[in-house]
């Protein structure tokens, strides 16, 4: 990669951290994880270490958070309030003591001061004469904002402190959070409690903070001088004598690999807490070494932060219940304790299906391994057997739908096995449960897309009995409606103007929303582009030319076969009928003016300087048409490098024509 190739790719990345830093600490709304956050943050001071040409002001190695509100009077912090270095495995935190070790060019024997990171707001206190007298917040790091009154409405904090060893001077550190428990009352209006937290700390009225019920924890100090506190222990048990709380699970280690097991523990445990924490902090216990050791740009180098797995967390199986997808799957979902995975709030955890239960032999009170990854769906991982109740029984899969109906797992005749999932039988609309997320998926985004009528909106209509197929959808009354808690004039309105508005689809939109299994957006797009009109759709179905559809470049037999099984329920067949009556589903538009109109094209072999996929959209924007198999509609067989020899050989014995890549090109000029 060229310096200047360099240069931009490192830029891109600075401005993608300046980007969430105002995420995070302004406008206190994060739109990543914190594990992603970490990443920018690695990946950037990597390629520092790797190119010295490279800098930033706003490099996490020269500083930290966001420039203090405008909204807010700013005060200068006399010592700067630094982040911590990051540590994930016992590798970074050997390279953590060696550096210590390298630092003071001597290796001697150390203790660390061991406390929980708790994900909350960080604010500073400070005390003269041992009033409080200024309360900021971190801002970034040398700035931050002035918010005393509302950290004056927290009871943990002291705003008189009379022992007689208080210092006169003294700047106090420490961690506004909400508890777990406190958070269930406030879910609905925050993405979780950090959140809750730094939302409140950051009003303009403090009698609005005073209704949120935030808590403090102090674990260091700022500005200080003492000759007497020796070690950062001590400090953390005389802050406890002066009136503040400190973590009941504050402890001192004295070698590395005490920090790896204490931590491995401890992260099993803390969905046990009454507050969130994102890893532990370890400390040099003694002041006088932290002083020698010193800061470098943004952090200290005698303090690192290990970080748990910002993607996973324990937490305990309070229920398993059994949810029925739109195709009939049986899916096992976990309600578990709530636990904060990457920033998120979860409560929920798919099991997978029956046999992955069995493997993983996981019961009801259990404590679980819930895993979090970007957006993918939380799952358990493993079950921790040394917390299992002695009396705990195994889980017995249901074997019949919630509907009634005797399950069954399909044979996969590729793999000659039975499938994982059991499933109730493709019933249509038979099943109510299938019915109401069959619906779910109808008005979908992808789909008929109907702004105002959601998946919770769509289940309350189904137990109202106000929706049982799709089609009722464009005959509700809106009368009955209005008159539901929660739907005034004006909501009433929107839903009918969305419902109007969506009966206008594509052919491809509409398909795809039947939700017929093995259908999805690409594959409806390809049956639209093969049968052209709802009208030419619906004849291939009624006379039963599914074998047609094999034509079809990207449609194979289990595709046909879902179709069939689909239609071979009459009642699907009437549904589609009389949803073609009530919509405007418009017909595929056809460019009836390309070279290749009304020729047919399929390839095989290697093409040159060209992916099959843009081939294929060249051979549709000039009007022609690309096929699946070698049969009496094909007109030109096109080969690349390596063609199927079979192929080739069966388009000889049917008289068709064969191409190279060039002469297929030529036709195009």
């Amino acid at each position: 990669m060229k310096e200047n190739d360099i240069k931009k790719y490192y830029n891109k990345k600075i401005a993608e951290l300046r980007k969430h830093n105002k995420f995070y600490f302004d406008q206190s709304s994060p739109k990543i994880s914190d594990k992603k956050y970490d990443e920018i943050k690695r990946e950037i001071l990597n390629l520092e270490k790797k190119y010295s040409y490279l800098t930033s002001n706003i490099s996490p190695s020269n500083s930290l958070g966001f420039a203090p509100s405008k909204n807010f009077i700013k005060s200068s912090h006399r010592v700067k309030m630094l982040s911590l270095s990051n540590a994930f495995d016992l590798e970074d935190l050997e390279n953590f003591e060696k550096k210590i070790f390298n630092y003071l060019n001597e290796k001697i024997d150390v203790e660390y001061s061991v406390e929980p990171k708790i994900d909350g707001i960080s604010a500073s206190l400070t005390y003269k004469d041992g009033l409080l007298v200024l309360g900021t917040s971190r801002g970034d790091g040398m700035i931050g904002e002035v918010i005393t009154e509302n950290l004056k409405t927290i009871s943990d904090i002291p705003q008189k402190i009379i022992y007689k060893d208080f210092p006169k001077d003294i700047d106090i550190r420490g961690e506004v959070f909400i508890k777990k428990s406190d958070f269930s009352n406030l879910k609905n209006n925050f993405a979780n409690p950090r959140n809750a937290a730094s939302g409140s700390l950051r009003q303009k009225n403090s009698e609005q903070t005073k209704k949120i019920p935030l808590n403090f924890i102090a674990y260091t100090f700022g500005y200080f001088e003492s000759k007497i506190i020796k070690k950062q222990s001590e400090f953390l048990r005389s802050l406890k004598k002066w009136g503040f709380k400190t973590s009941e699970h504050n402890k001192v280690l004295k070698n590395i690999n005490d920090l790896e097991n204490f931590h491995k523990n401890f992260e099993k445990d803390r969905f046990d807490l009454e507050y969130d924490v994102d890893g532990l902090v370890y400390k040099i216990n003694s002041l006088d070494l932290q002083k020698r050791l010193g800061f470098t740009a943004s952090s200290p180098r005698w303090a690192i932060a290990h970080k748990f797995s910002a993607d996973s967390a324990y937490s305990q199986i309070e229920d398993i219940n059994i949810q029925v997808g739109r195709t009939g799957a049986l899916t096992p979902v976990a309600r578990i304790k709530p636990a904060n995975i990457g920033g998120v709030v979860v409560s929920n955890a798919t099991l997978h299906n029956e046999d992955e239960i069995i493997r993983k032999d996981i019961r009801l009170g259990d404590t679980v391994k819930v895993e979090r990854a970007g957006d993918v769906i939380p799952h358990v991982v493993l079950v921790d057997l040394k917390k299992r109740e002695k009396n705990s029984k195994k889980f017995v899969f249901p074997k019949k739908c919630p509907c009634g109906f005797d399950t069954i797992k399909e044979f996969n005749k590729i793999t000659k096995k039975y499938d994982a999932v059991r499933r109730c039988p493709d019933r249509g609309f038979d099943c109510e449960k299938i019915a109401v997320e069959k619906i779910k998926h109808f008005i979908s985004k992808e789909a008929i897309n109907i702004d105002g009528l959601g998946k919770k909106v769509v289940e309350k209509f189904c137990d109202l009995k106000l929706i049982r197929f799709p089609q009722d959808i464009f005959k509700l009354d809106y009368g009955q409606i209005s008159k539901l808690e929660g739907w005034g004039e004006l909501s009433v309105s929107n839903l009918k103007y969305s419902i109007d508005q969506s009966r206008n689809v594509s052919l491809d939109r509409f398909l795809y929303s039947l939700g017929i299994r093995h259908i999805g957006i690409e594959n409806a797009k390809l049956l639209a582009e093969y049968t052209k009109s709802i009208t030419n759709f619906l004849n291939f179905i009624k006379n039963k030319k599914f074998n047609d559809f094999l034509n079809i470049d990207g449609i194979g037999e289990t595709q046909i076969n879902s179709l069939k099984k689909f239609f071979e329920n009459k009642s699907n067949y009437r549904i589609v009928e009389k949803l073609s009556s009530l919509l405007n589903i418009t017909d595929l538009k056809v460019n009836k003016d390309g070279k290749l109109l009304n020729n047919t094209f399929m390839f095989t072999g290697k093409l040159e300087n060209m992916s099959r996929a843009e081939a294929k959209s060249l051979i549709e924007e000039n009007s022609g048409s690309v096929v699946s198999s070698v049969n009496k509609k094909l007109k030109y067989l096109i080969t690349g490098e390596k063609p199927t020899t079979r192929k080739v050989q069966q388009a000889k014995e049917l008289g068709i024509k064969i191409l190279s890549q060039k002469d297929w090109l030529n036709l195009l000029d």
